[in-house]
């Protein structure tokens, strides 16, 4: 029988007979008693002209502000994080917004 339990408010951890799998915002972790596999999301990297893009975005998602987008060189993530926050949206969904408003289109 699958047990569902919450660890902290960002992680959940599920255990069955056979495996442990254990998920946060940024990895899933599966545990097996013959393997450990970590998942990682792919690498993030802003492309093209924040500061024209992030305006864009501002413009389309009256909710999101000047410190939602704050762009910091390495930080990719957090931006997503933020982003995603403020529109409910999955990673994914955020990643194509952006990269439709550096083509210039509607997401």
């Amino acid at each position: 029988m699958d047990a569902t339990q919450s660890v902290t408010p960002e992680t959940t951890q599920i255990k069955t007979p056979e495996t442990t799998q254990i998920k946060t915002p940024e990895t899933t972790q599966i545990k097996t008693p013959e393997t450990t596999q970590i998942k990682t999301p792919e690498a993030f990297k802003i492309k093209g002209n924040w500061e024209a893009q992030s305006k864009l975005l501002k413009e389309r998602f009256s909710q999101l502000t000047d410190a939602d987008l704050k762009f910091e060189a390495g930080k990719e993530n957090e931006l997503l994080t933020r982003v995603q926050t403020k529109l409910n949206k999955k990673r994914e969904e955020v990643i194509n917004i952006i990269d439709k408003s550096l083509a210039g289109e509607k997401a």
